[in-house]
């Protein structure tokens, strides 16, 4: 596996990503619990590995409310 770096060091795989998204959840609940259609597509996204969280994030800053 070539290392990627738009991923952290524990976010490589599809897996992996699943898993920081999972635990990112967690901690902060409003990512899950205010998630939209579009908000839960880029984050799709990101455990498909299409799309680096700084991407999601900018993306999820320049959608209206």
């Amino acid at each position: 596996m070539n290392f990627n770096p738009l991923f952290g060091p524990a976010a490589q795989t599809r897996e992996q990503r699943a898993r920081v998204l999972r635990q990112m959840q967690v901690t902060f609940p409003n990512l899950k619990a205010k998630a939209t259609t579009y908000a839960a597509q880029l984050y799709e996204r990101y455990v498909a590995g299409e799309l680096s969280w700084l991407q999601v994030r900018q993306a999820l800053d320049a959608s209206p409310s």
